[in-house]
């Protein structure tokens, strides 16, 4: 009887823990912002994530994740080489721009908010990051969407045809 309840027990806990450490199978991280009045859409790719995340868990739970700054797109090849420049995201400098858990809330069905360290260039702040968590099989999906004011990250300066609000995207699938 007693190996019974500890094997029940290991698989419960097993099951609880099936995406702790995860493997990233795809990424997208978009942005949009107004230049001039217009919308500017792009993306960000080198993404790099350490995702231990266990919904019956959250206290356990952390994303660390990354997207390489060089890898900035926007369709538009004058104007991501002035965004790499030391103008804007410095990439030479600034390899890289990470996002760091700090804690999570489950709010109701698959949503969540998390509080994240948000590092671009030499200065971060806490943002609240609210994203759906779906699991599928052996996959699940995050998604989250945010705002950063460019401005709190020393990018682009003083711009009065730059809005100084940019609105990220972030959609990540994860396996065992």
């Amino acid at each position: 009887m007693i190996k019974k309840i500890c094997t029940i027990a290991i698989l419960a806990f097993l099951a609880i823990n099936t995406f702790a450490q995860s493997k990233v199978t795809r990424s997208a991280v978009t942005f949009k912002i107004k230049n001039l009045g217009f919308n500017v859409e792009g993306s960000y790719g080198g993404f790099n994530a350490d995702i231990k995340f266990t919904p019956a868990n959250l206290a356990i739970s952390s994303i660390e994740a990354s997207v390489a700054s060089s890898t900035v797109n926007s369709d538009n090849e004058s104007r991501d080489n002035h965004l790499k420049s030391d103008d804007y995201f410095d990439v030479a400098k600034y390899p890289k721009i990470i996002v760091k858990s700090v804690s999570f809330k489950h709010k109701n069905g698959n949503n969540y908010t998390g509080n994240f360290n948000v590092t671009i260039k030499d200065k971060t702040k806490l943002i609240e990051i609210p994203f759906t968590y779906t699991e599928t099989g052996s996959s699940a999906v995050f998604k989250g969407a945010f705002q950063v004011l460019r401005t709190d990250f020393g990018i682009g300066g003083k711009n009065v045809i730059l809005s100084n609000e940019a609105n990220i995207s972030i959609e990540t699938e994860i396996s065992k």
